[in-house]
C-alpha cells in the first residue's frame, strides 16, 4: 500500500491514532468527534447539531453519543442557571476523561500545556514544607528524573488528573510548567497499575496546613511513594466491541462472548418461551382425552 501525505500549512486538527483506530468506536463516533475537534474554539455547536452538519442520520447519532460517552471522549451535564433555567452543557476531548477531571476542566482548572520532549529549565522557588529535602524543587527540574518510557497517553492523562487535584486542593495549586514537569512521574504511576484515586491520596493526604512550593512537595511524593512496578502476567484479552441489540429494543451492550441481544432482550425472550410451553403442556390433555 503506497501512501502519499502532505502535511496542510493551515486549517488542520490534530487527531492521535488512538481515535482514528479506536476498536469500540464507529465510524459515526469518530467523524462526530473529528468534526467537534476541529471547530474553532468560538463556535458553540451542540453534538446533535454537529451530526446534522456531518450528514449523520438520528440512529446513528445515538449510538455514536453513547459510544463516545462510554470511551470517556463525551461528559453531559445538566446545570441550573440564574432564574431557575436549566441549561446543558458538553464537552468533547481528544483525550479520556474521567467524570472528576471533565468536571475540573469544565470548572475552570489550570489549563494543561503539552508534555515537552525534554523538560524546560523553570525559574527556582522557596524551599519545600516540613521534613521533605530542601533541594526537591531542583529534582524537579533536573531531565534525568523524568521517565522517558512512559507512554504519551498515559503522560497526558497524568498531567489532567493533576490539573484535576491542582483545582480541588488549594494547598497544591500548580500552574502550567508545574503540571508540564510532573506529568511524566504521575504517568509512571498510571503505567505502574495505579489509578486516579491512588495518585490524587497520595498527593493529598496528609498535607500541612501551609505549602510554601507545591510543585516540591508534589514531586517528593509522587518520587517517593512511587509503587513498585506490578509483576510480569499474562496479557489480558481485550473487550469486546460495542454492538447494537438484534432484538427490539434497538440498544448498545457490550457482549460478553458472541451473543448478538442484550441481556434484558434474551430474558424476554426466554419468558416467551417459558410461557408457551406451558400453554402448550396444558393444551395437551383435553387433546389427548378428545382423541381418546
Amino acid at each position: 500500500m503506497l501512501r502519499h501525505v502532505i502535511a496542510p500549512e493551515r486549517f488542520f486538527t490534530q487527531v492521535s491514532n488512538e481515535i482514528i483506530r479506536h476498536p469500540r468506536l464507529s465510524a459515526a463516533a469518530v467523524r462526530l468527534l473529528m468534526w467537534q475537534l476541529s471547530l474553532p474554539s468560538s463556535v458553540d455547536e451542540p453534538l446533535w447539531a454537529t451530526a446534522k452538519n456531518a450528514g449523520i442520520k438520528k440512529g446513528a447519532f445515538t449510538v455514536a453519543k453513547r459510544e463516545l460517552k462510554a470511551e470517556g471522549y463525551f461528559h453531559e451535564w445538566k446545570l441550573q442557571v440564574a432564574g431557575g433555567e436549566w441549561h446543558t452543557k458538553q464537552m468533547v476531548s481528544n483525550v479520556v476523561l474521567s467524570p472528576e477531571e471533565a468536571a475540573a476542566l469544565r470548572d475552570g482548572s489550570p489549563q494543561v500545556a503539552p508534555t515537552a520532549p525534554e523538560p524546560a529549565a523553570g525559574e527556582p522557588t522557596d524551599p519545600s514544607v516540613g521534613r521533605y529535602p530542601t533541594n526537591t524543587e531542583g529534582k524537579k527540574e533536573n531531565p534525568p528524573s523524568q521517565p522517558s518510557h512512559v507512554p504519551a497517553p498515559l503522560i497526558e492523562r497524568g498531567s489532567l488528573i493533576l490539573a484535576s487535584v491542582s483545582h480541588k486542593e488549594r494547598r497544591l495549586r500548580l500552574n502550567g510548567r508545574d503540571i508540564q514537569h510532573l506529568a511524566a512521574l504521575a504517568g509512571e504511576w498510571l503505567l505502574r497499575g495505579a489509578t486516579a484515586k491512588d495518585l490524587r491520596e497520595a498527593l493529598t493526604d496528609g498535607l500541612p496546613d501551609r505549602v510554601h512550593s507545591p510543585a516540591a512537595l508534589a514531586h517528593n511524593r509522587l518520587t517517593r511513594k512511587m509503587p513498585e512496578p506490578p509483576p510480569f502476567t499474562a496479557p489480558v484479552t481485550a473487550p469486546q466491541p460495542l454492538r447494537t441489540c438484534a432484538g427490539t429494543c434497538d440498544r448498545v451492550f457490550r457482549p460478553v462472548a458472541d451473543e448478538t441481544t442484550c441481556r434484558d432482550c434474551r430474558q424476554d425472550e426466554a419468558q416467551a418461551a417459558h410461557a408457551q410451553n406451558r400453554s402448550l403442556s396444558h393444551g395437551q390433555g383435553p387433546l389427548q382425552a378428545r382423541w381418546a
